[in-house]
């Protein structure tokens, strides 16, 4: 047992709360990739409009800034570990809600949105904040890769798995089932956080002061920014592509087969990316891997099939790690060099966070009000080419950053495979 530790941890120092939270962040993953891809779906069949669904995401991009900023404020207040505890709660609460509503889920998709809004934010507070007291600056590269290899895994197979179960039964048994699987796990995981240590809550919250720090640090505001516009790409694409696989198939195993392709050339990519991007050439690799992700969307906004949406899958899993690993490294190393930096970490997350969502809402709600007025067939094509370039935007803003050389770069995988989902 003991050699069977060592092959596959090595000398890495590890204590229980180092696994506990490693554990949690693996239930997270593998709870909300079997489900989440499939809440749109099965808002879909129920509704069978746009404006549900878009309706459903509006609210899950509204709720969770305002839960960051509430979470970001409890987590200076009371133990870290209990806002990673409501966090749970809340995503536990929304499965056991979509459960308990069922066929009527698509006529409450404000409150379903809502809750899960609120159980990404404070999750993903509290688990950020955790990660820089649990590990220490010679295990966090191990925790984060780690954890980013149980994401990917859980974006591999968790989709497939759900997809095939849902396939397999009649009516919305299959949904049923693997609702039901999500919220045991997220039920496992609020169990397993009781034997987390507590974590004592020490300082003041200054998010107005880290706010307006943009107007003291251009990086600051530059990489705010840039943020935006990741997130005008973000919102749309969360829900259309999915959509449209199913229409297309008119099967949930097909777009379990769409989110393998995707999940497992993006694993494949981030660990070449790892390796082979270096400091020096983030900019380049960010402007690279945008053109390859914004081109891609050629391939399916004037003619589409299933092959197709599989051909963009494979470029979409090539250029999200070529865009994120630098893009990410270069977010926290602006934050690094940030006014007190190390006193307001976590004020620092929850403005970000809040430049994000502002993209994520704005783009939604310009879709709403788009299809209000023209046909949603029509209009949606040039809203996925106009919100598309996001990316393109994001090297304009970064590659006026520049920042001091011997920077203290703090990458975290589980970001840039949370943000996946969002294609």
């Amino acid at each position: 047992m003991q050699k069977s530790r060592f092959f596959y941890f090595g000398n890495t120092n590890m204590n229980k709360d180092f696994i506990f939270l490693l554990v949690i962040g693996g239930l997270y993953s593998l709870g909300l990739f079997l489900s989440n891809t499939f809440v749109n779906i099965y808002l879909w069949k129920q509704s069978g409009d746009y404006v549900t669904i878009a309706v459903y995401n509006l609210a899950i991009y509204i709720f969770q800034p305002i839960t960051f900023i509430i979470a970001g404020r409890l987590a200076k207040k009371v133990d870290r570990v209990i806002v990673l505890r409501l966090g749970v709660t809340f995503l536990s609460l929304f499965f056991l809600n979509v459960l308990l509503i069922g066929d009527k889920a698509s006529y409450f998709n404000f409150l379903l949105g809502g809750l899960l809004g609120i159980g990404y934010g404070f999750y993903w507070l509290a688990f950020n904040v955790l990660t820089f007291e649990i590990t220490e600056p010679d295990t966090r590269d191990f925790f984060n890769g780690f954890l980013g290899v149980l994401q990917s895994f859980s974006g591999m197979v968790g989709p497939l798995l759900a997809g095939f179960i849902i396939a397999r039964m009649e009516a919305n048994i299959g949904y049923t089932i693997i609702f039901t699987i999500s919220f045991i796990m997220f039920i496992c995981a609020v169990v397993i956080s009781f034997f987390l240590k507590p974590r004592k809550a020490e300082g003041d919250f200054y998010f107005r002061r880290v706010l307006t720090e943009r107007s003291h640090n251009k990086n600051w505001k530059r990489i705010q920014n840039a943020h935006i516009f990741q997130g005008l790409r973000e919102g749309i694409f969360a829900f259309i592509i999915a959509i449209w696989v199913f229409l297309i198939t008119q099967s949930e195993f097909a777009l379990g087969m769409f989110n393998l392709v995707f999940s497992g050339l993006s694993l494949v990519f981030y660990f070449i990316g790892t390796k082979f991007i270096k400091p020096s050439m983030r900019k380049k690799s960010i402007l690279l891997g945008s053109l390859i992700l914004y081109f891609a969307i050629a391939l399916i906004i004037f003619d589409i099939s299933y092959a197709q949406l599989l051909i963009y899958a494979v470029f979409i899993g090539i250029a999200y790690p070529i865009i994120m690993i630098p893009y990410v490294s270069l977010t926290y190393d602006v934050i690094g060099k940030a006014w007190k930096a190390k006193e307001y970490r976590v004020e620092y997350i929850v403005v970000r966070e809040l430049f994000v969502n502002i993209g994520r809402v704005t783009s939604i709600s310009v879709f709403l009000l788009a299809i209000t007025f023209l046909q949603a067939e029509i209009i949606i094509p040039y809203l996925l080419a106009f919100f598309g370039a996001g990316h393109i935007f994001i090297y304009l803003f970064v590659k006026k950053i520049y920042l001091e050389s011997n920077m203290e770069k703090q990458v975290f995988i589980k970001d840039q495979f949370t943000n996946e989902k969002n294609r």
